[in-house]
């Protein structure tokens, strides 16, 4: 399962990492975001000790998903050194969340 993200965890567990990040910016009520979620959960497993891949609710964590320009949900960020790097709105297929990744190891 993909790491569970929130306001206060986000800075140490995304913005602190020494490994590249994705971050799925979703919500429950969010037909897309259940089409992406399955996807994340895959590449979290694939990737564990690589990488970290995680999810925010954007309904219980506004901060980020406000500071990160995210309008429209599914949104996928990816993060290296703190910084974005790459960015996937609305659903994709699975490789390419993988190459995102892939890219950064």
């Amino acid at each position: 399962m993909a790491l569970e993200i929130t306001d206060a965890t986000f800075e140490e567990t995304v913005l602190k990492s020494e490994k590249p990040v994705m971050v799925d910016f979703w919500a429950a009520w969010c037909g897309p975001c259940r089409m992406v979620g399955p996807i994340i959960d895959e590449l979290s497993n694939e990737y564990d000790g690589k990488a970290v891949v995680g999810k925010v609710d954007v309904d219980a964590n506004q901060e980020f998903a406000a500071k990160y320009g995210v309008r429209n949900i599914p949104t996928v960020l990816v993060f290296q050194n703190g910084e974005v790097v790459g960015r996937q709105v609305g659903v994709a297929p699975k490789n390419a969340y993988a190459e995102a990744l892939d890219a950064l190891l």
